[in-house]
């Protein structure tokens, strides 16, 4: 029974001697509030903007119910769709280089009018930044540029698109920082697709918003018409190919029956048999690619995906952070807390 006691915090205790140091409180907390206040205060403001899509389903088959039923517990079998990307696989795609890349050239302006540049430009040189961090950030930047060699940055970019291959550091820093402001998340139940993005400017964070949109779109519907485009030229190849093959045995014929009116002999009405038949054959094959190529014109058309906006992109209104009063009472809080644990850290961890 004595080994149990020892243990035993006593909690009265311990409210009495914090009670007894309330003074401590009253210069920590004061303190923690005035450096809570300097730090949230400037930090800029930044808005949030989403986008709703639902994709259209991209084919069924017999395990199709299977994998339905499956999804709802978040299992994926892989066997309602036949394609590579599936919706589940948006989210890596929209973090891509390459995709990210696409978006730098995309012109935006801010709400106030003030700025009309692309997005390279904007993120790299229009950010508002703290100014009570950025002196610091700034001495970091020069302490750890000691530690780093030179890097020739020249030649690695063509205006203001990147070289997904081979970037400097600065400008996968800027990605990185880019891929922070988008998200995208699939719910694996419904496979509703939802896209977020943050900014600084409300018109900008719009703007991105629907253009990333747009863009993770087109790449789907590239992706999934990718073979039936290039079914659709190859016949169009065809197509005119036989055509011209056609009109050239059509222009044989025609002059060696203008030649050739009046002449009976077997020979010459040989030789015309043979041109004419020629060319119906040239023309049956210049029908039959006509044929094919409005059948894949229609196929091309039927794998055309389509993409249902639930929620299109608008304006922010209200900025969605930083939460400033939320921040301030979280740090006194646990300036609260981290001051007690210390002022009572001999009740708690010392034994009797």
């Amino acid at each position: 029974m004595s080994e149990q006691k020892k243990d035993v915090i006593d909690l009265v205790e311990v409210f009495k001697l914090l009670k007894s140091k309330k003074k401590v409180f009253f210069i920590v907390l004061p303190i923690v509030f005035v450096l809570s206040c300097l730090y949230i205060f400037p930090q800029p403001r930044y808005y949030r903007c989403s986008v709703t899509l639902a994709p259209e389903a991209t084919g069924e088959n017999v395990a199709g119910g299977l994998s339905s039923l499956a999804s709802q517990f978040g299992v994926n079998l892989g066997g309602a769709s036949q394609d590579a990307i599936y919706p589940l696989l948006y989210p890596e795609l929209v973090e891509s280089n390459e995709f990210v890349i696409d978006l730098l050239g995309i012109k935006v302006t801010k709400l106030d009018k003030s700025l009309s540049t692309d997005y390279y430009t904007y993120m790299r040189k229009h950010q508002e930044k703290n100014p009570i961090t950025a002196p610091f950030k700034y001495v970091m930047r020069k302490v750890t540029s000691c530690f780093k060699k030179n890097e020739n940055t020249k030649g690695l970019r063509t205006g203001a698109q990147m070289d997904p291959f081979r970037m400097s550091e600065r400008d996968s820093k800027l990605l990185d920082e880019i891929k922070s402001n988008i998200s995208c998340d699939v719910d694996k139940k419904t496979e509703v697709i939802t896209i977020k993005v943050e900014d600084q400017d409300p018109l900008i964070c719009a703007t991105m918003a629907d253009s990333v949109r747009v863009h993770l779109q087109d790449f789907i519907t590239r992706y999934r018409t990718n073979k039936a485009r290039i079914d659709v030229e190859h016949y169009e190849k065809l197509a005119v190919k036989s055509k011209k093959e056609y009109e050239y045995c059509a222009q044989i014929y025609s002059a060696y029956c203008d030649a050739n009116q009046d002449v009976t002999l077997q020979s010459f009405l040989s030789k015309r048999d043979e041109l004419e038949n020629e060319m119906q054959l040239k023309f049956n094959t210049y029908s039959a690619m006509r044929t094919q190529l409005e059948a894949m014109r229609a196929k091309l058309q039927e794998k055309t995906p389509a993409f249902t906006t639930l929620q299109c992109a608008t304006v922010p209104v209200k900025p969605a952070g930083p939460k400033r009063i939320i921040f301030i009472l979280g740090m006194c809080f646990l300036a609260t807390f981290v001051t007690a644990l210390w002022l009572a850290r001999k009740q708690l961890f010392t034994k009797a």
